[in-house]
């Protein structure tokens, strides 16, 4: 009976440690596949280089260079600091739109859209494709383009909703996206990133987001940018011809750059994000904010340069 008995409970003691050991097992592989998972939806990790960056000096109250194909931060400098965004706004503003409405919709261009702050030489009446508004938009930096495109795409199942509601309506969708995204640091008052007073932006973000955003941007919708690719283009609506100037003087220093947009207001000073690909295949992605209007250029000049030292040496 004795040995009946320490059979059973050895049993009991294998069962219980075997059931054990596979129950870790499983919580082991949860936690690795849980982990692979986190680290995939976070677009920007905090990982730096593991190689040496070349030591720069730049005007910018903030910047950020990230490596899209290698997942690496190659240079930080206040990336989590909330600064005016200025224009950079555009670029969740034409997101959204591309989002909500086919490229081959129209939009026309109102009084309301003209009003705003800015002439980019667009007239009231006349109609765009919305892909060549947006194109035209991000490329000129066009206020009243951006608005005109608000004000097509916002309430659009509120048919007695006036202006400043659709407007309005427009915002909170682009604010609903950054949230989708996961950009915590970033937040819109209006469409186009205009100052709001002498002391308050239009929007605010951080370097890392604004990142963050390109890289959804090129990896989805990289058709969005094409126009800010080159130094000038010429757009036409149903009635007029538009040549305008690329308002990234580097637009055509930059290699292999896959799309910019700027920025420049007297509350945010001289915003700059842009895509480049040096190795084909190895996008990075510039983020500078708090610099000034000419600043940001050299100060974009600077961190290509050290990017491409650091590529070429390791």
């Amino acid at each position: 009976m004795f040995n009946k008995f320490f059979i059973t409970k050895d049993s009991e003691i294998k069962f219980f440690f075997v059931l054990a050991t596979a129950l870790a097992l499983l919580f082991i592989i949860s936690f690795t596949i849980g982990s692979r998972v986190e680290r995939k939806d976070n677009s920007v990790p905090t990982k730096t280089a593991s190689g040496e960056f070349p030591v720069l000096d730049v005007k910018a109250k903030s910047a950020y260079i990230y490596d899209v194909r290698t997942k690496t931060v190659l240079f930080a400098l206040n990336e989590n600091i909330r600064l005016p965004l200025a224009s950079l706004s555009k670029l969740m503003a034409a997101l959204v739109a591309y989002e909500l409405s086919p490229d081959y919709g129209t939009v026309m261009v109102t009084r309301e859209a003209i009003a705003t702050e800015g002439d980019s030489g667009l007239k009231a009446g006349e109609r765009w494709s919305l892909k060549n508004l947006l194109d035209f938009s991000l490329l000129s930096s066009s206020n009243d383009g951006i608005k005109a495109v608000a004000l097509s795409l916002g309430a659009l199942s509120r048919a007695e909703a006036g202006p400043e509601e659709i407007v309005d309506d427009f915002v909170r969708k682009m604010n609903y996206k950054a949230a989708e995204l996961d950009l915590k640091n970033t937040y819109f008052w209006n469409e186009t990133g205009l100052d709001e007073s002498e002391v308050k932006g239009g929007a605010y973000g951080t370097a890392k987001d604004l990142t963050a955003l390109m890289e959804y941007i090129i990896s989805y919708y990289p058709e969005m940018l094409e126009a800010t690719r080159q130094p000038s283009a010429t757009f036409k609506s149903d009635k007029y011809n538009h040549a305008i100037k690329n308002t990234n003087a580097l637009a055509d220093e930059i290699p292999n750059l896959l799309g910019s947009k700027t920025g420049f207001t007297s509350t945010a000073g001289g915003n700059l994000t842009f895509a480049f690909d040096p190795e084909l295949g190895r996008p990075i992605i510039v983020t500078i904010l708090g610099s000034t209007e000419k600043g940001r250029f050299e100060d974009a000049k600077a961190l290509i340069n050290a990017t491409m030292q650091y590529i070429n040496e390791n």
